[in-house]
């Protein structure tokens, strides 16, 4: 079934689910830098700030339409685990250790985590995020660059050739209020430009002024302060779950973005406020019920690349994981939707014999 909400009425017909392209802005730790040196580059990295925007939907929701604000909140329920950030590892033979849900994002609001959060951070011997490549990103992207099938066409293709003259136009119309001409980016494979209308002019701002995004400041932290820094993937890893998607998926995920306009900035007003108010569960369904759908996002090709973003990505760090939880005293920090769920981190670590318990 299909909701509009009120607030939403004004959004033009969209042909594929929202959740799965926030589901991207919120699981890849790479897709802000890259964005980011894509705006330095065309000379878009200003120093003064950009204001972030965006209307908070669950107040808009409450207002106007409380009767699916109702059916959201009975459906977040549903989903096990979605009610913290923080949560405590424990089994018999190791140290305790932690387990905490990130939003990579540059706002100073998730910078600044809880005392509860700051103090197990501290007391960790260990730190685990989900690439420990995040604390040299400018060699990191140097490095991953000269492998060109992560983000370029091949020879011949182009992204003009790619969308539909329609869909070019929008795509071109949003990139030019970006200040990004299309013969820079035409070359890039669609997920690069889509991630680069897909993210808040604000937070690219603060990320091409140096502000360090969640994670990245907790590893560095951990560098700086004498503790074991690992990682649970690699950053070719994550972005190849982008660049494996069939370009026709790609093309069609930038093309309806083109075509979102305010709505971006207010999704990603909504999922931080989700966030720092610890209701992880609440974020997909929300987006869900407040987005049109269509056949698009049924497709074999959706399906299979929300399971490689997120299950899939799950299991092997839950597996990877296990090394430094037997050793003890970790803190482990990664995106905070990789936590909830039948197929969530908590869930598989209890699966593995460990007691996890949400700290609030």
């Amino acid at each position: 079934m299909t909701f509009i909400s009120p607030p939403l009425v004004r959004m033009p017909a969209v042909r594929f689910n929202w959740a799965l392209a926030a589901a991207i802005a919120l699981h890849l730790l790479l897709v802000l830098s890259f964005v980011a040196a894509l705006l330095a580059a065309t000379g878009r990295a200003e120093a003064q700030e950009i204001a972030c925007r965006g209307d908070n939907l669950v107040e808009a929701l409450a207002r106007d339409n409380p009767e699916l604000l109702a059916g959201i909140r009975e459906k977040a329920a549903e989903i096990p685990n979605g009610n913290s950030l923080l949560w405590r590892i424990e089994r018999d033979g190791s140290a305790p250790s932690w387990l905490f849900g990130t939003m990579h994002a540059t706002d100073p609001r998730v910078l600044e985590m809880s005392e509860a959060a700051r103090a197990a951070f501290d007391s960790a011997g260990t730190v685990v995020v989900e690439s420990s490549e995040i604390t040299d990103l400018e060699g990191a992207m140097a490095s991953l660059m000269t492998d060109p099938s992560l983000t370029m066409l091949d020879a011949g293709t182009t992204l003009q050739s790619l969308l539909e003259e329609a869909d070019l136009a929008e795509v071109e119309a949003v990139l030019k209020e970006r200040g990004v001409p299309i013969t820079f980016v035409s070359r890039m494979q669609p997920w690069m430009v889509f991630s680069l209308i897909s993210v808040p002019e604000c937070e690219l701002a603060r990320r091409a002024q140096g502000v360090s995004f969640l994670d990245k400041q907790l590893a560095d932290d951990a560098l700086h302060g004498g503790k074991t820094l690992a990682g649970l993937e690699t950053l070719k890893e994550q972005l190849s779950v982008l660049s494996e998607l069939p370009l026709d998926v790609q093309a069609q995920l930038l093309a309806d973005t083109a075509t979102l306009g305010d709505l971006l900035e207010d999704v990603t007003a909504t999922m931080t406020e989700l966030y720092l108010d610890g209701q992880i569960g609440m974020i997909m369904p929300l987006v869900e019920a407040t987005t049109i759908e269509s056949g698009a996002a049924e497709t074999g090709a959706y399906a299979e690349f929300e399971k490689n973003l997120v299950l899939k990505r799950n299991h092997t760090m839950a597996e990877r994981v296990l090394p430094m939880l037997e050793e003890g005293n970790a803190f482990v920090a990664v995106g905070a939707l990789h936590l909830p769920g039948d197929e969530g981190l908590v869930k598989l670590l209890r699966e593995r014999g460990y007691t996890v318990t949400a700290v609030r």
